[in-house]
């Protein structure tokens, strides 16, 4: 691999003093050619003014966050990063590739999950470049690369999850947020890292049942939800039972067999569990009542 080498080249504003003066004598010099009508200098200043003339290639302007990344005559030559106005051989061809950190959201990929699910998901990628050379000879479009390899990263992220967890501790994808973008991060830094691009920041940006089984899913979500709630009703009454055979045990209010405690509890849930409201009755005469 290609490793970066950061230059920091000729300062432009003293070797555009510098042309300057070499024009001014290399024109003198071919004036005083031409009136004396003296062939070798007239040749030699002509040959000097050619070679003036490709001086000026050689400037370069680099802004801040950027870079150009030199190569000269099929061979790498360095990177400037530092900003400013500089001037470098004016036979080597300056690449610019920007340092700045850039943002890249996938498309909405429709993948299976690790359940086989079809879903719908996507990513956003923080990125920057973070090594010249690598993004540059490594491969063939960094930018490109970065993309194909986000969306494959996703994909494979997606496969390796169910969306949601069924067991006290699954890791999913709607409910383990940081533990999947961690993931994802790592996952990306391992494809990316051999383009000289660093990943600053991934996390998910659309997560979503596939359409043709959103309203089975959602169902079974409710039907879960419902059971939950089911679950904590029938818990709290079942304390609040018990809690009320022992108040009456305790203040001695009433003295219940276990068949009339059975019905005294079986009334309470009911009571306790059911959805709709519940209607009091009066009763005018004694709980043994026969």
């Amino acid at each position: 691999m290609i490793s970066e080498k950061v230059i920091r080249p000729i300062p432009g504003l003293g070797m555009l003093f510098a042309y300057f003066v070499l024009l001014g004598l290399v024109v003198w010099f071919f004036l005083g050619a031409i009136r004396t009508q003296d062939s070798i200098r007239i040749l030699m200043s002509v040959t000097a003014i050619v070679l003036l003339m490709l001086l000026p290639a050689g400037f370069v302007i680099v802004q801040p966050n950027d870079c150009r990344v030199l190569t000269l005559f099929g061979r790498y030559f360095g990177s400037i990063k530092e900003a400013g106005f500089w001037w470098v051989n004016p036979f080597t061809l300056k690449k610019r590739i920007s340092l700045k950190t850039r943002n890249f959201e996938t498309a909405k990929l429709k993948v299976n999950d690790a359940n086989s699910n079809p879903i719908e998901i996507g990513a956003i990628v923080v990125w920057r470049v973070v090594d010249t050379a690598e993004a540059m000879f490594e491969v063939d479009d960094y930018e490109n690369y970065m993309r194909v390899q986000s969306e494959s990263a996703v994909r494979a992220l997606a496969s390796s999850y169910p969306y949601d967890s069924h067991s006290t501790g699954e890791p999913a994808l709607s409910s383990h947020t940081s533990e999947v973008a961690a993931n994802l991060m790592q996952q990306l830094q391992e494809r990316l890292a051999k383009a000289g691009v660093e990943v600053k920041e991934a996390r998910i940006s659309h997560l979503a049942y596939s359409p043709e089984i959103a309203q089975a899913m959602l169902q079974r979500q409710q039907a879960s939800a419902i059971i939950a709630a089911r679950y904590k009703i029938v818990e709290g009454a079942v304390g609040m039972v018990e809690n009320a055979l022992e108040l009456l045990a305790q203040k001695q209010i009433l003295q219940l067999d276990d068949e009339r405690k059975a019905a005294m509890v079986s009334n309470l849930l009911v009571v306790l569990c059911g959805e709709r409201g519940t209607q009091p009755v009066l009763n005018t005469g004694t709980l043994y009542a026969g």
